[in-house]
Parts: structure tokens; sequence; C-alpha cells
């Protein structure tokens, strides 16, 4: 049986958001880092995100107030020793890959690739929101 739920998904997460900064009059996609941070939102390995994960974390900051371009999850934060303050509240990043996979018809026999796509969010916390870690 299919999970409903009334929690927003993912997109319409970042579509409202984005909505939101037009309905203020601000184009979100126009410089959307400020001085000092220096380029793309970073993972915490130093690797630099990509996609919409850029553009929203860039919002996300902004908006937040936040200093750092880093940015790990619960478990990545605890592996570096760091706790996530009291009362903060995670952000989603989107994670996508395409891939194909050999598969057999269970009536002809014949294998054939098939494309398979996998899109998820997971949370993530920025460092400034991290006690300890880095």
């Amino acid at each position: 049986m299919a999970k409903t739920t009334d929690a927003p998904s993912p997109a319409e997460i970042i579509t409202a958001a984005i909505i939101d900064r037009l309905d203020a009059g601000v184009r979100p996609w126009v410089k959307p880092w400020r001085p000092g941070l220096g380029g793309r939102p970073l993972r915490v390995t130093g690797e630099p995100y990509r996609g919409i994960n850029c553009f929203w974390l860039w919002l996300v900051a902004e908006g937040a107030g936040y200093h750092s371009r880093t940015w790990m999850t619960f478990k990545q934060a605890d592996a570096l020793g760091g706790k996530v303050r009291q009362g903060e509240r995670s952000e989603i990043a989107i994670f996508y890959k395409s891939y194909s996979k050999a598969v057999a018809s269970s009536v002809t026999g014949v294998t054939t690739d098939e494309l398979r796509r996998v899109l998820r969010s997971y949370a993530v916390f920025n460092a400034d929101q991290i006690e300890g870690a880095l």
C-alpha cells in the first residue's frame, strides 16, 4: 500500500521559496551569494554541489544568514565530532542519478539494458548550525 502524506515534496518546497522571493521583488538567480562566501556550496568532503542544490543552498544560506559554504548530514557531523545545535532545522538536498541495468525478460529470456533513475532528497545542515565540527 502506498504511503500518503500531507508533507510537501522537495520540488514544492523549492518552488514555493522561489515564488516567495519573486513576490518580494527579488530575482533569486541573480547573484544568489553574498560576498565572502566564495563560491558554490560544498559538501563536507569539499566537493561542490551541482545543479539545483547549488541554487537552493545559496538561497537558503542567504535567507538564514549563514557564513559557511559547507553542508553536511547529521551523521557526517557526528562522525566529525560535531553536534547539531538544539532547535536547528535541516534543509533538503537533492540526489539524482541515472544508470542502466541489464534486465532479462521473464517471457523471452532476452537481456536488454534498461534505463533507471533515482531521485531522493536528504537532510543537510550548514556548518554554522554545528558545534564542534570542522
